[in-house]
């Protein structure tokens, strides 16, 4: 079964070369593999390795141990099916940079108290579903207007809005599933121009944050099911679907999609996911599918 190796740098960073690529082509080749010659994806920023007769998580060990401390994101998969014709993607810290309730805490001088809650929540030390409430009920008495505040102070991850452009250009389906709130998830989701979105729902009396979330919550389960329902409606099976998240609560649909992605994130995420971004921005998800520079929309 043929495999390919992805190197990917971050933009603009100089890293990548092909000294680097024949660095990791040879410690490939050490292990008995045969490997193709590098082909470029981004001159500078994205190349594939191709190799036969050994496993991906092989060659992965051997070009990172080859390759040291650079500052590289590797994914080794077969190179068949490597195109995903669904995304299912997390808002906060994935798709928008931070996270929107710590935000919106700020603004009732809660930020620090609910961040570390939320740190904790992220790295699976608590129960999700708790964790969102216990915050919420602390902001009982926000006024309304400070989610508008929020969204307004929101950035959106780097190579956002580009890679779900590329993937729905090239006809795949993308969702924003986010344990956060529809407030944000519907703004950013028009905003970047997901199919649709899923996410908490505040609620909200007389102007005012009650502290309450409206039930069911949208956990870990939930946002795994929400992969599966998507991809059965759609025909696909699990292997043609993408997912990316940095949370603990992102663990079962990134363990579930054929490729599962763990954004930037918390160490028991990372450690969980076979594959993981730790330096490039969220383009990495379109070299990692195989788009070479010409296929990519610039949103």
């Amino acid at each position: 079964m043929e495999a390919v190796l992805t190197v990917i740098a971050p933009p603009g960073s100089a890293v990548l070369d092909r000294g680097v690529l024949e660095a990791a082509r040879a410690a490939i080749r050490g292990l008995g593999a045969v490997v193709g010659s590098p082909r470029w994806l981004k001159p500078g920023e994205a190349a594939d390795l191709p190799f036969e007769d050994i496993a991906p998580e092989a060659a992965e060990a051997a070009a990172r141990g080859a390759l040291g401390d650079l500052p590289l994101d590797l994914v080794a998969q077969a190179a068949a099916g490597r195109r995903k014709r669904l995304l299912v993607a997390d808002m906060d810290s994935t798709m928008v940079i931070g996270e929107t309730l710590d935000e919106l805490a700020a603004l009732a001088g809660l930020k620090e108290r609910i961040a570390a809650i939320t740190a904790r929540a992220m790295a699976g030390e608590l129960d999700f579903a708790q964790a969102l409430r216990e915050r919420v009920a602390m902001l009982a008495g926000l006024s309304e207007t400070a989610l508008a505040e929020t969204h307004a102070r929101l950035a959106l991850m780097p190579g956002a809005a580009t890679v779900v452009a590329t993937m729905r250009k090239h006809g795949a389906y993308a969702a924003l599933v986010s344990g956060g709130f529809r407030y944000f998830t519907t703004r950013v989701a028009a905003t970047l121009g997901f199919d649709t979105e899923e996410g908490n729902t505040l609620e909200v009396a007389d102007g005012a944050l009650t502290g309450r979330v409206v039930e069911p919550i949208l956990d870990r389960d939930a946002k795994l099911a929400t992969l599966r329902r998507l991809a059965a409606s759609r025909g696909l099976p699990l292997s043609a679907t993408l997912s990316v998240g940095d949370g603990a609560n992102d663990i079962p649909m990134l363990l579930a999609a054929g490729l599962g992605v763990a954004f930037r994130a918390k160490p028991a995420v990372a450690a969980a996911a076979r594959v993981r971004i730790d330096h490039g921005d969220l383009t990495a998800l379109l070299w990692a599918q195989g788009y070479a520079e010409a296929e990519i929309v610039t949103a």
